[in-house]
């Protein structure tokens, strides 16, 4: 982590390395001690690229969420979501899952049947969206988006999918609680990338290659958050793919705990104890197991 100097950057932000078990490995960007949150982004997690073997497979048992939104999105790989609203999805890449937790959800992620027997590559970010405080107790909800909506922008050498919000014009269909900027982007060799001036806070993140970013060089697994208001522009050294995250800052502080987020600290201690307590909804399909809170 590390102040650039810069008049485009805020903050450079050094993705840490985490084990979720089974040598299944994540990058993780947010929450950082120095940058909590970037818009609604409160935490955000490169999972591989990892090659699960024949046999082998990705198995997140059912846990629980409260007052935020998740948002997977895959660059290789299949994942199957289930959680206690009944959804049963896979999501393949360029595909959208948006789960908002509200007053408390179960979700589960893993391989297919299919998947785990004949193996696979897996990549992508998975992220966290903090909900605004009025939108905390909302019901809990499941929606799918594939690829084939979520709109596609294209300059000379870059290929813009605007995941979720808006940003260069378009408006994802994913049904964001408060402004969102979440764009995935390939950039050839050389490509210059104006970053959208719309949104309030905006961070740049190298999944592969290298950008230059007001002299500044960006590499795999770092995290650029811009100064306000700045006119930005991003190059790539080779080529990259990137992600722009970001929207309006949220009104009042957000605390974190586990899986829990949410502007009331004892809304947290009460998701605790309802979780330790069995009282969040199961999931139907994936009842058997659960991850205990971790203490």
């Amino acid at each position: 982590m590390s102040d650039p100097k810069s008049t485009a950057i805020s903050l450079v932000i050094d993705g840490r390395a985490r084990d979720l078990g089974n040598g299944f490995m994540v990058r993780r960007v947010l929450p950082s001690v120095s940058q909590r949150l970037v818009g609604p982004f409160i935490f955000f997690d490169q999972m591989g690229p990892v090659t699960l073997q024949p046999g082998e497979g990705m198995d997140v048992r059912p846990h629980p969420h409260i007052a935020l939104a998740t948002v997977t999105y895959l660059f290789a790989g299949e994942i199957m979501h289930r959680d206690s609203v009944g959804s049963v999805q896979a999501i393949h890449p360029g595909d959208v899952n948006w789960m908002v937790a509200g007053t408390g959800i179960t979700h589960s992620e893993r391989s297919s049947d299919e998947t785990r027997r004949t193996g696979q590559r897996m990549h992508g970010i998975q992220s966290w969206v903090a909900l605004p405080i009025e939108e905390e107790q909302t019901a809990p909800s499941f929606d799918h988006h594939p690829a084939a909506t979520i709109p596609t922008v294209r300059f000379e050498g870059v290929v813009l999918d605007v995941i979720a919000g808006t940003a260069y014009g378009q408006r994802s269909p994913v049904g964001v609680l408060s402004p969102t900027l979440y764009v995935h982007a390939l950039l050839d060799d050389g490509a210059l990338l104006a970053i959208d001036e719309e949104h309030e806070q905006r961070a740049v993140y190298v999944v592969d290659g290298e950008l230059e970013v007001d002299g500044v060089t960006l590499v795999e697994g770092q995290m650029a958050v811009l100064h306000a208001g700045a006119a930005v522009s991003v190059r790539a050294r080779g080529a990259s793919r990137v992600m722009l995250v970001g929207g309006a800052k949220l009104e009042g502080a957000r605390h974190v705990y586990w899986n829990f987020v949410s502007s009331d600290p004892a809304r947290i201690e009460q998701a605790k104890a309802d979780w330790q307590a069995g009282r969040f909804p199961v999931v139907p399909s994936d009842a058997e197991e659960f991850i205990p809170l971790p203490v």
